[in-house]
């Protein structure tokens, strides 16, 4: 077998980020030699998922090289508490997300999965119920149920009958739009309406939307700006994603995760696609340096010198700007998200309800906090924790783990997140439970209401943009891969066959 050294690599990739890992696995039948490697000890990169022990070495990796990595400003919390009532488990037991998404029903993920033949190989967990923090006193405790079908609306005890009138009529517009917008074309009916105006303004405007509903249906779309700068034109689409996708694998959800760390687990997947190909991944080793041909021509190839000593040559080099040296990467701006990944001491079954007959037990569920529920004004961003049960494989049984995300970096932004799994925790989804553990850190990221991201290109260097910062998958990154594989693949490529493979022979789900 030649040494990495002696071959003559078609591709190399750097970094096991999701987009990275799809072109792996677009790249896993075409007989090219590619490999790919990652300065990391784990695959996932942005995407990683980590044990308790990992989180450990991950924190002191953020605060010592955080010029080269995604996060900054990475710390552990621990209550103090003794040993034997600390209530945590061995570091095993817990697999943390770095970059937790859901994916929606429509997400042009799912096809991608399907159509090449990885889709057995991942495990789906239903997304049941929004809830939205309302800071009130009596039996609720604050938190309110978003209603998401005809029944949850008329069964609502929060919604006056007018209100539930006037919000059933924006529903029946927002699926008429997606009926006519499938028969005419994507956006044409859209591009006839007033969306620059904000979400709220928007919702009063057209359809007399009482405020009294701008929180539920905010947190439907996602949207981690304030609600003054969200525009009706980022929230209608998201909206009308969410309605269009309940259903769709099952009644009662419409979005799914991947179990055992979600990103992690699709990443892990498109690169055992590709060694399974013939690929070669290589970790705990990165691209230190490269050198381009003095006179390039097609048949120039990238001289690189990787972290683990060897020189290599290749035709494509890919990778982000966090995976290729400084002298390779580009000015980006950057959004910056405080996160954090909370251990509690409960299942908080409360919030996990069945949403409807012959639907299955949930495993994820989105809490929104308004800003004004934090004692903050409408000019600041939203709170969302993303809650998964232990059916995830993320905890041991009896436990939950809390994703926290707002769009305040720092300690503002942790000090809210901390105030908004507090009140979590003292509402009726968690009494007596308690945070056993969290680890707290600076994500930072592509704009969270930008336009279409783009590849940059520099020869046959190919640079991934920043990765999403959205609580959702990013359907633009099927985008970033398939131009990626257009371009090494050249002419062979044909666009029509992206991704679109026959079952492998004697086909092994466990390879």
């Amino acid at each position: 077998m030649e040494s990495l050294t002696e071959t003559q690599w078609d591709v190399t990739i750097s970094g096991t980020g999701i987009p990275q890992s799809l072109l792996a696995l677009a790249l896993s039948r075409s007989g090219k030699k590619v490999l790919h490697v990652d300065k990391n000890s784990v695959y996932g990169g942005p995407d990683a998922a980590l044990s308790l022990h990992e989180a450990e070495d991950w924190v002191s990796t953020v605060n010592q090289e955080s010029t080269h990595l995604p996060f900054e400003d990475a710390s552990i919390f621990a209550p103090t508490v003794s040993e034997s009532t600390s209530g945590l488990s061995s570091s095993r037991s817990y697999t943390l997300a770095l970059s937790p998404q859901l994916i929606y029903s429509r997400s042009r993920l799912v096809p991608t999965l399907v159509s090449s033949r990885v889709y057995r190989q991942l495990e789906f967990q239903a997304v049941g119920s929004w809830w939205v923090y309302k800071p009130t006193t009596g039996e609720s405790k604050g938190l309110y149920r978003v209603p998401s079908s005809r029944e949850d609306v008329f069964a609502d005890d929060f919604i006056s009958m007018k209100s539930k009138r006037t919000l059933m009529r924006f529903l029946r517009h927002l699926q008429s739009q997606l009926k006519q917008e499938a028969e005419e074309g994507d956006g044409s009916v859209a591009e006839d309406e007033d969306l620059a105006k904000p979400f709220s303004e928007y919702l009063t405007s057209k359809f007399q939307v009482p405020p009294e509903l701008y929180d539920a249906l905010s947190s439907l779309s996602l949207s981690q700006v304030a609600p003054l700068a969200t525009a009706a034109r980022y929230a209608i689409p998201r909206l009308q994603r969410h309605l269009a996708s309940i259903g769709v694998f099952g009644p009662g959800f419409g979005s799914v995760l991947v179990k055992w760390g979600g990103g992690s687990e699709i990443s892990q997947v498109g690169c055992r696609a590709l060694a399974v190909g013939g690929g070669v991944y290589v970790l705990n080793s990165g691209v230190e340096s490269l050198k381009h041909d003095e006179q390039p021509g097609e048949d120039s190839r990238i001289q690189m010198h990787l972290t683990s000593g060897e020189t290599i040559t290749s035709k494509y080099v890919v990778g982000s700007n966090w995976d290729l040296p400084a002298e390779a990467g580009l000015p980006c701006d950057y959004d910056r998200v405080s996160r954090s990944i909370t251990i509690v001491s409960s299942s908080l079954d409360g919030l996990f309800p069945i949403t409807a007959e012959g639907g299955p037990i949930p495993a994820g569920a989105v809490v929104m906090f308004p800003s004004a529920s934090l004692g903050l004004t409408d000019e600041s961003p939203p709170v969302y924790i993303t809650v998964h049960s232990s059916e995830t494989a993320e905890c041991p049984s009896g436990q939950s783990v809390l994703y926290g995300s707002v769009n305040i970096p720092g300690q503002q932004g942790q000090s809210l997140i901390a105030d908004a799994i507090n009140k979590l925790l003292s509402s009726n989804a968690g009494p007596g439970a308690r945070v056993l553990w969290s680890l707290r850190y600076t994500q930072l990221g592509r704009a969270l209401e930008g336009g279409s991201p783009v590849n940059s290109v520099s020869g046959n260097l190919v640079r991934f943009p920043p990765h999403s910062l959205d609580l959702a998958f990013d359907d633009s990154v099927i985008d970033l891969v398939k131009d990626a594989w257009i371009r090494i693949m050249g002419d062979e490529a044909s666009p029509g066959h992206f991704m679109k493979f026959e079952d492998r022979e004697s086909y092994d789900d466990e390879e």
